[in-house]
């Protein structure tokens, strides 16, 4: 039976300061004050027909999301860019920020799962999908018959 399983990338703390500590620790210094917008929090619940996904993507609107499937991965990403600027009375700027950021995930969902298998809704911010499980073939089917030579 095929099982739905996040793909893994090894990245913690020590392993981002060796690669670049710069872009690391303000990363990790910024995700204190606020929640990182590049975390995809996935909850992963299995029924009796498949698997369904939600993944929280707060702040993103349905254009900014993109989901597809390759090679058994199922990849989902979402990106996003804002500005916000603040003048003071004389025109001279006091503040003016920018953001822009992308997050994507990987789940391995099987090689017999196609496209038109995976139903996917956007609503509210957060992202639902459900993937059914394919049949396997029942163990009687699978019966194997060995030659024997003689």
């Amino acid at each position: 039976m095929a099982m739905l399983v996040p793909a893994r990338r090894p990245k913690d703390l020590i392993n981002g300061l060796m690669l670049d500590p710069f872009e690391t620790f303000l990363d990790n210094a910024t995700a204190m004050a606020k929640p990182s917008p590049t975390l995809m929090k996935t909850d992963i619940k299995e029924t009796d027909g498949g698997y369904e996904l939600t993944i929280d993507l707060p702040g993103f609107k349905k254009d900014d999301v993109t989901a597809e499937l390759k090679n058994g991965y199922l990849s989902v990403s979402a990106s996003t860019e804002s500005s916000k600027e603040e003048k003071n009375d004389e025109g001279t700027f006091i503040r003016k920020e920018r953001f822009s950021g992308t997050c994507s995930r990987k789940f391995y969902v099987g090689d017999d799962i196609s496209e038109d298998d995976i139903k996917a809704k956007f609503e509210d911010g957060l992202l639902k999908i459900t993937v059914p499980k394919k049949e396997q073939p029942k163990e009687e089917d699978t019966k194997k018959v060995i030659s024997i030579e003689g």
